[in-house]
Parts: structure tokens; C-alpha cells; sequence
């Protein structure tokens, strides 16, 4: 800023003062835009008591996290203040001074008031600092200067500047609700738009809509004429009630039903337009009245769609049809058949007989197979199946699998690949054969009897994979979504089945794969292309984990893990249940609770080496308990949350999160996530290069995981940090997008190239280098980044771009 744009101090008549006031109050009252405020009221003020610099710290509600705005200074010198050690403390100690304070010059108290640290980035003279409070609480604080060859300030500007500080105050009470009632609406909108109910709004005088959220445009797409406005299909529509007669929204406008401000309460209605389209809706409508007349001004309207339940409960009266048929069938040849034997057993030689006894026991097979069948659909759906995991060879349970499908009647073109010394995998013996025996005999149901079916084994990424695959119908793409419900026996109609399906095939099998902390998953190439169904099931480790045939050049496999203590938190306790059992069954030691004060308590008395944490906890955020965590331990920290928004997943990374699961989760991912920070933060500890990398001015400690430029720390995140390890430990190396993806997030080629370019922008802002003229990070253009080799390392010199 030019030195002429600065005001003069002078003493100013008391008519031009108040005049002065009234206008810096004017201006500070032209936005109610929170920051635009602040930075007003730091302009004004300065301007007001002709300083040359002028600084304002904005307190939040509770009184601290302290935001500065400053004014007279560059981009530069607000950041050399900021940065010059003692600077905050210094703002602190003026803070908790109860009135005003007035210095001719402020090196000379500085001395005055014994080592504080603190010395200004520039020339400083005469100083003030007025506080700003608004109905005895405060708000901030504004600090003013000027240069040693200026005047100092005089009790006239700082009685001036008081009364700027209490006009100031109100504008930013002001400006902070304006600023918490918007960021409440949004939420609202947000809450209200993203919800799985129908969301209308009507005037209630004119009967025109004022709102519709995203559901409520769904369902009314269903019923409304192609390229037609909403509007229009308000004028067709017939409402029918349950209890009621019909009511033509053309013959009775939707202002007077309105206007009525009838109350509804969970009725279901029927919405159809007259070519014959309808959707059955449960509707709730409550009518707003004005406070004035008490007459009706809005209705708000809420809808959940039946059609899924409708569509359930047909599927649910078709299977209970199918298994009356089923039940019935046998028991018709199992009565038949001791109907005979009783009445013509003198008559029956030995021979026909035994053929009736083997129509009796197939038939009470095939019921018992049915029964067995819905009783663990029960078990799966209320929690209680039991299974047993223990280590299994691989070979073992595809060979009984195989075996009872042939004895069983099935195909005997079946074809096993299965990789050589496959580790032991935790699992329920019996369980996992029904399922591969539910796979196989899914597979012959669905394909031509000449075709082959396979089978195939290999090891995962810490777990072994099983897959069986068909030649048959294959899986379209809409259809793929319900494979593995309930009641699904729809799918492959068309195709001449070899035995009856129940429809609960697929569903028994997710359930069992699931409680084993596996996951299971079809692909297809769509109609006529077949279809494989492939699940996973976790590694044994431990003792009697061993590989099923020694081999030296099979590959290892990871150990025990010393029952890392691992801590979750979360409000809700099926969820720390849930979370418990598969970090038990993978080998941990999870320690769990819900409360956020004993998190912290038990951080830093047992040392966890990973926190899985809840983004909401009662009276608690998340992610500011995770930054308390992070105080007292350097440990990396997964988020787990419903919450799947951008900007919330955003906020939690740039917070320091490690990782982030939205709920819910499956076992497998839940084990995998954990197991890769671990694998991330060993290798970022034990890994280390012996010596500091040093590249110009960048120096990387990694003993103590400290980064500075030109001997200035610069403060990084976990994830930054990993990135830049990564990055120098290779350097001369160009790391691919996708293996700075597995190294640093362990996402592997599934992850976003979006987010390693995000954090290498960061990053670069923090080491202070331009993007178009990089000296320590340089990009390979759709390839990935690399750091030159540094001090440390021998061969080439540093490369240029």
C-alpha cells in the first residue's frame, strides 16, 4: 500500500470525529457476510485512528480458535506476522488485559514487560488494542500501529475507537447469526432434498407447489407426461384415499382441499393420471397457519413411495405359494408311497419295495433341504447364524463340495483351477460347502447341461478368493442388483431348470459369506455371456496356518500380529460389536467404548496403534476429537460414518484422518483398511532412510518426522507427510499415480488420481514452489510425480524441467 493512502494522525474537531464514526459505522453495516465484516471492521477502524496498521483477531462463540484480519499490510507481511515465534502468545497476553491499552511505543514495553519472545517483523512506534465486547461477552480484539516517526495515539482515538469497538460489536453478533441461521438452512435443505421420503410444499391460498425435493420428483416422474411440467400434472391428477371415493384434482382444485388444513396422519392414497399410470403413496400433511388470522398458509406434504413394498409383498405371497407347492409335492409322494406299502404289502415284492422306501427318504431329503434352507434365512436375518471359523485347507472343502454335488445328481463336467500352495483360511467347514454346493448347483440350474462349469481358487489380497463360473444365461445389468436378495427366483425365467428353486439360494450364501467377514459378488457380461460368483474369505494366521503343500518359492504370507491393540469409538453399540468381532477374528485386539473424554484417556495410557472413530458422538465432533487424539499420540485414525458427502470426507482428510469408511462396511473392507494403515505407518517408521533427505533449501528428518524449507517448519498432515516420504525415499524415481495411490491411501488402482493431484498442491503451497516452476516436486504428465535425488543420494545430479 502506498504511503500516501495512509491517514495522518491529527487531532480532529469533535464534530468531524462523530462524523468520521458515522461513517466507518455505515460502512461496516453495508454486508452481513461474516468475513466481509471483519475484514470492514479492521479497514475501518485502522482508517478511523489514521494507524498504518491495523489487526483484528475474531474470537468464536466459546471464546477462542482466535481468526486474524489485518489491514495496512501485503499478503506477505500479514504472513510474516502470523509466523514471527511469539506472536500469538503476545495477542494472547493482550487479550486477557480487561480494558484497553494505549503505548507510545511498543519495543519499549515490550522491554518493559520482560522476555515475552515476541519482536514485530517491522518498525513499530505507537501502539492500541481496544476490545470489542457485545453484551458483556467477547468477540475480538482490534490492534492498531503506527511508525516510530508517527505521533502517538491519544486518549481521544482510543475513546473513539472504544465506541467504533461497541457499534462493531453488534454488526458482528449480527453477521455470525445471519452467518448460523444460512449455514442451519443449508443443512436443512440438504437433510431435507437427500431424504428417502417425498418432500412437497403448497401454498396454501393458491394451491401452487413452493417446493419439491429430489424424492418427491422421482415419484411424480412416474406419473407425469414426458416433456410436461410439474404444474400440468397437478391439474390431472385423481387422488384416491383409502376410505374414500376418488377426487379429480380438475374438478376440485388443489387450493381448496388445501385451504381445508385437514391434518393427514400415515394414509395411503393412490395418484394416477388418465391414461392409467398410478403410484401408491403413505402420506402425512401438516398445515402451517400464520400467527396473525390463524388461516392456513402452507402444507407440507410427506410421501413414501410403496411400490417397493408392494413389489415385496408380491414376491414374499409368490414364495409363500412356491413353498406350499414344494412341501407339498414331496409330501404327496412320500403319502402315496406308505399308502402303498400298507395297503398291498403282501402283494409288493422285495424289489418294489425298497423302490417306494427310496421315493420316501429322497422326498423327505428334498423337504428337509427346504426347511433347513428357511430356517437359516431366519437365523441370517435376525443375527443368530452360527458358525464356527476355524483354519480349513482350500482343497479340502472343494473336493466335499464337489463331491456331494455329483452324488447329489449333479453335472459331472466340472473343472477345477485352484493356484498352488494356497494358504489355510479362517472358515466353517460345513458353511462354506453349502455354499460352493449352493454355487454349483446355481450354476447347472442356469446353463445348458453340455457346458462347463469351473471352479476357481487363488489367493487375494490377505484372503484366498473362490469363484465359480458359468456358460450359461448370464446376468443382465438391472437384474444384477437382485441377485442375492430374498425371494429372487425370478431371474433366469426362460431357462428350463433342473431343480426347483426356492429363491434363497443366493441370499443363504451372502449371509454366511458375510458372518465368515467375507464378501461376495457376481459379474456378467450380461444376457448370454454367463455369470461368476466369487467370494472371499479371510487368511488363517497363526498357528495351523499353514500352506496346504510345501513349496520354498510359495509366496509368504503375513504372521501373527502381536494383537495390536486397536480402539474404536462409536455412539452406538452394535456398531463397536460389530467392529470387535472382525478385528478379533483377524487377529487383533480391539479395545472399544463411547465415550469421547475415555478415548482419550485410554490413547494415552494404552498406546493404541489405530483409532477407528465415529464422526458424530453425542456433545462431540469427530473430527475435533480427533485432532485432541493427535495431541497426545501420533497414531493414524479411520473415520467410519453415514456421512458420505464430498466436503465432509474432504474435511476429515485435510483434518488429518488417515482414512475414511462410510457405513456401512463389510468385515473384509473393514480388516483390509486397517491392515493397510498399519502396513503404511510400519513401513513410513521402520523404513526410514538413515540420514535427513536434503534437496536446496528442503530438509526431511525422518527420525523425527520433522520438514522444514530454508530452516522454517512447515507443519504437515499425516497423509502430506506420507506423500512426501514417499516421494524422497524414491527420489530420482518417477511413482505412479496408482502407487503413490497403494503406498500412501493403500487404495490401490481403485482409488481417485484426483486426490494425489489435490495433495500435491497442497503440498507444494506448504514448501512454497510454483507449480510452473517446480524445484522439489515435478509432475510426469499422466504418468505420476517424482522428487529429484537430494544431498543424500550419490549418481545424478538434481533433474530439471
Amino acid at each position: 500500500m502506498d504511503q500516501s493512502d495512509i491517514p495522518r494522525p491529527e487531532t480532529q474537531p469533535p464534530g468531524d470525529r462523530l462524523s468520521r464514526l458515522s461513517q466507518a459505522s455505515l460502512r461496516i453495516n453495508e454486508t452481513l457476510e461474516f468475513d466481509n465484516v471483519l475484514q470492514e471492521v479492521v479497514e475501518s477502524a485502522r482508517t478511523l485512528a489514521g494507524a498504518r496498521y491495523g489487526m483484528m483477531a475474531a474470537l468464536d462463540q466459546s471464546g477462542g480458535s482466535a481468526r486474524f484480519f489485518s489491514s495496512g499490510t501485503t499478503a506477505e507481511e500479514h504472513r510474516q506476522l502470523e509466523e514471527t515465534p511469539g506472536a500469538i502468545q503476545f495477542f494472547e497476553h493482550i487479550r486477557r488485559v480487561p480494558e484497553s491499552m494505549r503505548v507510545s511505543d511498543l519495543g519499549s514495553h515490550l522491554r518493559s514487560i520482560g522476555p515475552s519472545g515476541f519482536r514485530p517483523p517491522w518498525p513499530v512506534g505507537a501502539f492500541l488494542a481496544v476490545p470489542i465486547r457485545h453484551r458483556r461477552e467477547e468477540v475480538g480484539n482490534i490492534y492498531l500501529a503506527r511508525e516510530p516517526d508517527e505521533a502517538a495515539f491519544t486518549r481521544e482515538d482510543e475513546e473513539t475507537l472504544a465506541l467504533f469497538a461497541s457499534q462493531a460489536a453488534l454488526v458482528i453478533a449480527n453477521a455470525r447469526r445471519y452467518r448460523d441461521e444460512r449455514l442451519a438452512r443449508a443443512r436443512l435443505e440438504t437433510l431435507i432434498d437427500t431424504s428417502p421420503v417425498g418432500v412437497a410444499v403448497f401454498d396454501a391460498r393458491t394451491g401452487a407447489p413452493i417446493s419439491f425435493n429430489r424424492e418427491a420428483v422421482r415419484m411424480m416422474e412416474a406419473v407425469r407426461l414426458p416433456d410436461r411440467p410439474p404444474e400440468e400434472l397437478l391439474q390431472v391428477l385423481t387422488v384416491r384415499r383409502f376410505d374414500g371415493p376418488a377426487v379429480s384434482l380438475a374438478d376440485l382444485p388443489l387450493a381448496q382441499l388445501l385451504s381445508r388444513g385437514e391434518t393427514v396422519r400415515a394414509e395411503e392414497m393412490v395418484l394416477s393420471v388418465p391414461d392409467g399410470r398410478s403410484i401408491t403413496v403413505l402420506v402425512n400433511a401438516t398445515p402451517l397457519r400464520s400467527e396473525d388470522d390463524n388461516e392456513v398458509e402452507t402444507v407440507v406434504v410427506t410421501m413414501q413411495d410403496m411400490t417397493p413394498l408392494e413389489e415385496l409383498e408380491k414376491m414374499r405371497a409368490e414364495f409363500l405359494g412356491m413353498v406350499s407347492h414344494e412341501l407339498r409335492a414331496p409330501l404327496t409322494s412320500i403319502k402315496g408311497s406308505v399308502d402303498t406299502l400298507l395297503e398291498s404289502f403282501n402283494s409288493l415284492d422285495s424289489a418294489e419295495m425298497v423302490q417306494f422306501i427310496r421315493i420316501i427318504k429322497s422326498q423327505s431329503d428334498r423337504m428337509r433341504d427346504l426347511i433347513s434352507d428357511l430356517l437359516d434365512v431366519a437365523r441370517i436375518e435376525t443375527g443368530m447364524l452360527s458358525v464356527t471359523p476355524g483354519p480349513v485347507a482350500v482343497g479340502d472343502l472343494v473336493d466335499e463340495a464337489k463331491n456331494i454335488f455329483f452324488t447329489g445328481g449333479g453335472r459331472r463336467n466340472v473343472t477345477i483351477d485352484m493356484e498352488l500352495d494356497l494358504p489355510r483360511m479362517m472358515a466353517d467347514r460345513r458353511r462354506v460347502v453349502q455354499v460352493l454346493c449352493n454355487l454349483l448347483s446355481n450354476a447347472a440350474r442356469y446353463s445348458p447341461d453340455s457346458s462347463a462349469i469351473r471352479v476357481n481358487a487363488a489367493l487375494g489380497d490377505d484372503c484366498v478368493e473362490m469363484s465359480v463360473t458359468d456358460e450359461g444365461r448370464g446376468v443382465s445389468h438391472d437384474e444384477m442388483p437382485l441377485l442375492f436378495r430374498k425371494f429372487s427366483r425370478n431371474i433366469g425365467q426362460g431357462v428350463e431348470r433342473e431343480a426347483p428353486d426356492t429363491g434363497l439360494g443366493l441370499a443363504i450364501c451372502k449371509g454366511i459369506v458375510e458372518a465368515l467377514g467375507g464378501r461376495i459378488w457376481a459379474e456378467s457380461g450380461g444376457l448370454g455371456q454367463g455369470a461368476t460368483f466369487t467370494f472371499t474369505l479371510p487368511v488363517a494366521s497363526g498357528a495351523g496356518a499353514a500352506v496346504e503343500s510345501p513349496n520354498p518359492n510359495a509366496r509368504s504370507q503375513p504372521g501373527a500380529r502381536d494383537q495390536a491393540r486397536i480402539l474404536a469409538v462409536d455412539d452406538d453399540p452394535t456398531v463397536l460389536r460389530y467392529v470387535r468381532d472382525a478385528l478379533t477374528r483377524a487377529g487383533y485386539a480391539p479395545v472399544v467404548t463411547t465415550d469421547p473424554d475415555e478415548a482419550l484417556r485410554i490413547v494415552e495410557s494404552d498406546r493404541p496403534r489405530l483409532v477407528l472413530l465415529d464422526l458424530m458422538l453425542p456433545g462431540s465432533d469427530g473430527i475435533e476429537l480427533m485432532k485432541s487424539i493427535l495431541d497426545v499420540a501420533d497414531v493414524p485414525v479411520i473415520f467410519l460414518s453415514a456421512y458420505g458427502r464430498d466436503e465432509i470426507i474432504a474435511r476429515a482428510f485435510e483434518a488429518g484422518a488417515t482414512d475414511y469408511m462410510v457405513k456401512p462396511f463389510s468385515p473384509t473392507e473393514l480388516v483390509a483398511r486397517v491392515r493397510g494403515a498399519l502396513r503404511r505407518r510400519k513401513a513410513s517408521s521402520t523404513g526410514q532412510p538413515p540420514e535427513p533427505f536434503v534437496l536446496g533449501d528442503l530438509l526431511i528428518d525422518y527420525a523425527e518426522r520433522r520438514v522444514s524449507v530454508a530452516g522454517r517448519a512447515v507443519h504437515l498432515t499425516p497423509t502430506e507427510y506420507e506423500l512426501l516420504f514417499e516421494l524422497s525415499v524414491n527420489a530420482g524415481r518417477v511413482l505412479t499415480f496408482d502407487a503413490l495411490l497403494d503406498r500412501v491411501w493403500g487404495l490401490g488402482r481403485s482409488g481417485d488420481r484426483g486426490s494425489v493431484r489435490t495433495y500435491v498442491k497442497r503440498l507444494r503451497r506448504k514448501l512454497r514452489e510454483d507449480a510452473g516452476s517446480p524445484k522439489y516436486i515435478f509432475a510426469e504428465p499422466r504418468v505420476g510425480y517424482r522428487i529429484p535425488k537430494g544431498e543424500q543420494s550419490s549418481g545424478e545430479p538434481p533433474a530439471t524441467e
